[in-house]
């Protein structure tokens, strides 16, 4: 059985709000399930730090993906932990922000926050594998006209993916990879797919395994 090695703490009030922000901030929203977070999760997150130059990742760990099933899904509070012990960066933020809300879609998060957060440049970040159900998303031309989108390469095949249906609907207003760092400041529709370090890690593929999630230490980040 899949198991947290430690006991998880409950959620706190500050799990729950939006982090501080200050105008101008460039923060990328990478938002998931995260049953359990592993390291290909925090590849996308740091890949995405350096090549976009974010300031922060908001690393949302959402009560529940609408497109996933939930049997096997852990308490919202463990999932938050086991992405917290990952996390070594002080640039990601860990936040459970969704739950308070109610939120189990995207559109909605990022209606949310760009009412809240009007002076702050946002990014929405997805490993590729995302990009191939992209169109399956509730309300995901909505989406890609409110917020830039940064996709960031995984194990699979490459070239099927940039011809799924979004790909190629959103394909005259993808940015070249060489541009990756003005996409926070370009006006949606505006995306950019990074090519990079892979992780073969999925987060199905551990619960198969019954792999313990405490996350194995790393000698450094990818530079």
């Amino acid at each position: 059985m899949t198991h947290a090695l430690h006991p998880a703490p409950p959620l706190r009030p500050a799990d729950l709000r939006l982090p501080h922000t200050e105008r101008g901030l460039r923060i990328g929203l990478f938002g998931g399930s995260f049953n359990p977070p592993h390291e290909g999760h925090l590849l996308v997150a740091e890949t995405a730090l350096q090549r976009l130059r974010l300031d922060r990742v908001w690393w949302m760990v959402t009560p529940g993906n609408p497109l996933k099933d939930h049997g096997n899904l852990k308490p919202l509070a463990e999932r938050v932990a086991l992405s917290r012990r990952l996390v070594r960066d002080p640039r990601i933020l860990v936040t459970a922000l969704e739950a308070v809300h109610q939120i189990r879609y995207t559109a909605d998060t990022v209606a949310l926050l760009r009412r809240r957060k009007p002076d702050v440049r946002f990014v929405w970040l997805m490993g590729a594998d995302s990009l191939a159900g992209f169109h399956r998303w509730q309300s995901w031309r909505t989406i890609a006209r409110q917020v830039p989108l940064a996709v960031i390469d995984r194990p699979g095949a490459t070239l099927s993916l940039l011809s799924s249906p979004a790909a190629r609907a959103l394909g005259r207003f993808r940015l070249a990879e060489a541009d990756a760092p003005l996409l926070a400041l370009s006006d949606p529709p505006a995306w950019v797919f990074l090519h990079g370090p892979r992780s073969p890690l999925s987060s199905t593929l551990l619960r198969e395994r019954g792999t313990p999630t405490e996350p194995t230490d790393r000698a450094e980040a990818p530079s």
